[in-house]
């Protein structure tokens, strides 16, 4: 499997959030681009010493989000990533470009040379935030075989988190996650309703239940409730390593230390 050649083990890999800071052209934008780069860096090396199994980087602090960024969102991207991954080469490092800029993720990640994209919209529609998204699974497959970059793993969102799916009511989170594995997908992504809302555990039940490719939990792990999600084969954890446990403030390196010690318990 290619997930387990990835990260080296199936079941419970950590991976934690580097949401760089806003990006030049963006409402919050402040900082130079070697200041997000830097701090990015900063991030990673804390999250490499308290043994996290991945990263995945991402522009969250964009907000407000649009589906169609410019070349520099890309250009920026592109160099963070860069840096992060020349850090510890051996450590899976994947992006994530908000809002549903996968094409742009997965230049960026085969210029940085990362290796996953977290892809939403991959398939049916929803509503999100941003307005109406559709499915990009045909062309995005398309589009990493026509730049070679076919080993770079895509983790698709599913039931997309602070989105409406009103749309799809008749279609089930299982159903949806193997109409993902149908569409070729590398894993599938179980979130709750948003950022820091911890994923309903049946869900991931049932999901695991119903595809053979790896499923990874993308909101919402803590400390306390870990035990419910170990069946995952990845936690993407943002929120629960800040200070505070609130997404927009900075990596806490004792809520990062506590909380893999647990893992590292309950692993052994």
């Amino acid at each position: 499997m290619k997930f387990v050649k990835l990260f080296g083990r199936l079941k419970s890999n950590i991976i934690g959030m580097i949401h760089v800071g806003a990006l030049p052209g963006t409402p919050l934008h402040r900082s130079a681009v070697p200041e997000l780069i830097e701090e990015a860096c900063r991030e990673a090396e804390l999250y490499h010493q308290q043994g996290v199994d991945g990263l995945l980087i991402e522009n969250m602090h964009d907000v407000p989000y649009v589906c169609d960024s410019g070349p520099e969102v890309c250009a920026v991207m592109t160099a963070v990533c860069s840096a992060v991954k020349k850090l510890h080469p051996a450590l899976p490092v994947g992006v994530q470009i908000l809002a549903a800029n996968n094409h742009t993720a997965l230049a960026t990640a085969l210029a940085s040379g990362l290796d996953f994209i977290r892809a939403e919209s991959f398939v049916f529609s929803h509503v999100a935030d941003e307005g109406l998204m559709n499915a990009c699974a045909g062309e995005l497959l398309r589009y990493r075989k026509h730049i070679g970059a076919e080993h770079i793993q895509i983790f698709t969102d599913i039931k997309k988190k602070h989105s409406a799916h009103a749309l799809t009511a008749d279609v089930c989170i299982s159903e949806t996650a193997r109409a993902a594995e149908f569409f070729l997908s590398d894993g599938v992504v179980v979130t709750g309703p948003s950022t820091g809302v911890q994923a309903n555990p049946q869900e991931l039940s049932e999901v695991t239940r119903s595809v053979r490719i790896p499923v990874l939990i993308g909101s919402g792990v803590t400390r306390d409730n870990v035990e419910d999600y170990l069946q995952a084969n990845a936690l993407i954890i943002g929120s629960h390593f800040k200070s505070g446990g609130r997404w927009e403030n900075r990596v806490d390196p004792d809520r990062v230390k506590r909380f893999m010690e647990k893992i590292h318990k309950l692993r052994n």
